[in-house]
């Protein structure tokens, strides 16, 4: 734990007592502070780093975006990248969205795509996608991240021969399709429902990750979905 935080430990109480079982301790009051301190440096470094870029952010200005010292931005993640490492890191759970149906799958993958780009602009993916197009370290990061996080996870559940191309182009058209919506703003994209999107892009996506099953029609969205 950084030393910036030591002055904030507390004493914390015994747990338990004569003839009564044992209580669990709290959490000790320095690392729940020490975690929000930790988060919120992370949160000023997204949104800095999407403001001007991998190469033109400073520890210094995050620092000051967070409110706290520049030894502390240091002592929590020693340095400019594995700071930015930590800032763009995210998890896709695959595994969680895919189910036996390839229709349902593929709207999983797009709805959960497209609520996590909607509740914050500054996404870990968003800022990844941003600091890409001016940093070939950020580049590589994103391209290795995709890879892992999209592309082979979504080939091992696709049977073509050509598993994982089918994958990489599911991955590109959903990327597109966030960037375009919630990056790029394009109109047709930026003020289009949910659900018309789905509508459209399932069909699409099935036919990419399940081509030869069937195609089955989409039953409509619910009133008021």
């Amino acid at each position: 734990m950084p030393a910036a935080d030591a002055s904030e430990k507390v004493p914390q109480p015994k747990a338990g007592g004569p003839g009564l079982p044992e209580k669990p301790v709290a959490e000790p009051e320095y690392l729940r502070k020490g975690e929000r301190t930790r988060m919120r440096i992370l949160q000023a470094a997204r949104r800095k780093f999407a403001e001007v870029g991998y190469e033109r952010a400073t520890i210094r200005a995050i620092a000051a975006e967070a409110a706290v010292d520049k030894s502390s931005v240091m002592q929590y993640f020693g340095n400019k990248d594995e700071l930015f490492r930590e800032a763009v890191r995210w998890d896709i759970p695959i595994a969680e969205l895919t189910t036996d149906d390839p229709a349902q799958t593929v709207e999983n993958y797009v709805r959960a795509m497209l609520g996590a780009w909607a509740s914050d602009p500054d996404s870990p993916m968003a800022v990844l996608l941003r600091a890409s197009m001016t940093s070939e370290d950020a580049a590589e990061l994103l391209r290795s991240h995709i890879t892992a996080q999209a592309v082979e996870p979504v080939a091992a559940t696709v049977t073509a021969d050509d598993a994982r191309l089918r994958a990489a182009l599911c991955s590109a058209m959903m990327m597109g399709i966030a960037s375009q919506r919630y990056l790029l703003r394009m109109p047709d994209l930026a003020g289009a429902d949910t659900e018309d999107i789905l509508r459209v892009v399932v069909p699409v996506f099935r036919s990419l990750i399940a081509p030869d099953m069937p195609q089955r029609p989409r039953p409509p969205a619910a009133a008021g979905a």
